[in-house]
């Protein structure tokens, strides 16, 4: 298993830079077929906007999104260009960005996108990255709205819990795996989930036939802390990705995430690759 197509979310924010950038470093590392597809969310407008505005304000909005668009085809290309990144595409598309990149994500092996950040007006809705999570099927990688990460994927922090979904992760994350330096997986609160005799062992076993060299522990913690205590071992680390399986349902339209997946969405520091 390898990442022969990766697909990277562009908006209007300003850390697309970051994102793409990073989406070219691992198209080169693995040779894969780099897609940037720009998506923003559509504007809402209160009903007497649109009585009142009309033709005029959909025309308006039209152009914009376009220049939106150019904007963010000339940034992509400069980006390739630079990396040397030998097969890649772009995308326009005018559906809502919030069902178009888990459609298009479908197509490709790994999905690029960006950490929510309210204080930034970005082209989308604040839970974006979240149902696309939900929504994908496939491994979504997730950058923080702040720092630099230029060796991604260097030192691995999984988190394990035995769960359907982290084991998803793992295994989305095994082309990774087999580049990394480290790869540390920690299994939290390994009493109360169906982890074998010794916890974390069999995972531990599983990545090293796959001739991942992996170092495994365990730590308690409560639920409400398992976020933080997550993000904290990724510092002590020095872990540049974390590897976790992704937490939540869709209630009619009412978004509910597991408290860990909130909280690291909430407050992530590295990359993190997560699956659902």
């Amino acid at each position: 298993m390898t990442y022969r197509t990766i697909l990277v979310h562009v908006d209007n924010g300003p850390r697309v830079a970051v994102r793409v950038e990073i989406a070219c470093q691992l198209a080169n590392k693995f040779d894969a077929h780099l897609v940037g597809l720009h998506a923003l969310s559509a504007v809402r407008l209160p009903t007497y906007a649109r009585v009142e505005g009309g033709e005029w304000i959909a025309e308006y909005h039209g152009r914009a999104s376009a220049e939106l668009a150019r904007l963010g085809e000339q940034a992509f290309k400069r980006a390739v260009a630079a990396s040397g990144v030998a097969k890649s595409e772009w995308r326009v598309t005018r559906e809502n960005a919030t069902e178009a990149v888990p459609l298009h994500a479908r197509y490709a092996d790994l999905t690029v996108i960006g950490q929510p950040n309210a204080s930034e007006g970005v082209g989308v809705e604040p839970d974006f990255a979240e149902r696309v999570l939900l929504a994908a099927g496939r491994p979504v990688l997730v950058i923080p709205y702040a720092g630099d990460f230029p060796g991604l994927g260097e030192r691995v922090l999984i988190a394990w819990n035995a769960s359907r979904e982290a084991t998803r992760a793992v295994t989305d994350a095994l082309p990774l795996l087999r580049k990394a330096r480290e790869v540390h997986v920690i299994a939290f609160n390994p009493s109360g989930a169906p982890h074998g005799d010794v916890p974390g062992a069999d995972i531990g076993l599983y990545l090293a036939r796959h001739d991942i060299k992996v170092s495994v522990s365990q730590q308690t913690a409560r639920d409400i802390d398992v976020g933080n205590q997550l993000l904290s071992r990724a510092a002590d680390l020095s872990a540049d990705l974390i590897v976790m399986g992704g937490y939540g349902h869709s209630r009619t339209h009412e978004l509910i995430l597991g408290g860990v997946t909130r909280t690291v969405f909430q407050s992530m520091t590295v990359p993190v690759l997560m699956s659902h």
